[in-house]
């Protein structure tokens, strides 16, 4: 139902005409609808987190592990475009405000793992002279939030690879 366009907010009752299951059944399940964005959100934070662990091991260039991470959370955005209105807030409006909450906190944890990535790049001097890591950073978590919105209001492939990929050489130039 979140990947539908333009969807309405999602009642339990809806959902549960969806399945072909009773609220009843839903609710054997999750105490609440908020439970249930919470395991969407617990989902999104394994599976992304698991991406940025898996490539600050595998890159060694933090400029690279940067822009990489940048591309694997777009990524991620387009594969799940349910998760991708989650992610962007969309989904959450209209519900307790903790959701809102917790992704705000998903994307400080995000530009913490890229102030981490750019602070090693000017370590390793790929960096121009007076980078700022935390600005830079700043700016990657918002240009992502800027994606994840627009995936949100024209669907999924609406950017090309290759315009990310100068997006991404822009601001870490």
């Amino acid at each position: 139902m979140l990947e539908e366009p333009g969807a309405e907010r999602i009642t339990t009752a809806a959902l549960a005409q969806r399945l072909q299951v009773s609220e009843a059944a839903l609710y054997r399940h999750f105490a609440s609808k908020a439970q249930m964005f919470e395991a969407l959100i617990e989902f999104i934070e394994h599976s992304v987190f698991g991406l940025i662990n898996q490539i600050t091991q595998q890159q060694e260039s933090g400029v690279l592990q940067a822009a990489c991470i940048v591309q694997a959370l777009l990524g991620f955005a387009e594969k799940n475009a349910g998760l991708c209105r989650v992610m962007a807030g969309d989904a959450l409006v209209g519900e307790h405000a903790r959701l809102q909450l917790r992704m705000n906190q998903f994307f400080s944890r995000v530009e913490a793992a890229l102030r981490q990535s750019l602070k090693l790049a000017v370590e390793q001097g790929g960096t121009a002279t007076g980078f700022d890591p935390a600005q830079r950073a700043q700016l990657l978590a918002i240009y992502v939030c800027g994606c994840l919105l627009q995936f949100t209001r024209s669907g999924p492939g609406g950017l090309a690879a290759t315009s990310v990929e100068r997006a991404i050489g822009i601001l870490l130039a």
